[in-house]
């Protein structure tokens, strides 16, 4: 799993790009976010552990896959992570708006980690 995270980490997409540029060298109000991570069973696309939160670029392939991607935040939720999800144009066309959006949850308290 871990060499295929590692293999998304090369070849990430134009908004993965794009979100890495603001996220990455604790530019995000000076929280640290690792990209591409494995929380098995998953690979998470951008995670703040200090804060408990998950952000996913959905590409197309994700309205396809909605129940899948429920399910995934569900478990991600039970793990006491929040997820935010958005769509790869929004990040490319509306970038300072996810930018804000994800600096508003970075300002809340994280989730209590769920009992055993």
């Amino acid at each position: 799993m871990k060499q295929l995270a590692r293999s998304i980490r090369q070849h990430m997409t134009d908004a993965e790009r794009v979100l890495w540029q603001h996220l990455r060298a604790h530019r995000m109000g000076g929280h640290k976010f690792k990209r591409q991570l494995v929380i098995e069973p998953y690979i998470v696309d951008f995670i703040c552990i200090e804060a408990k939160l998950i952000i996913e670029a959905d590409g197309g392939q994700h309205g396809l896959r909605v129940e899948e991607d429920q399910e995934r935040t569900a478990c991600l939720e039970a793990m006491g992570y929040r997820v935010l999800r958005f769509w790869n144009h929004e990040i490319l066309t509306e970038t300072q708006t996810v930018l804000e959006r994800i600096h508003q949850e970075l300002n809340l308290s994280p989730l209590p980690t769920p009992s055993p």
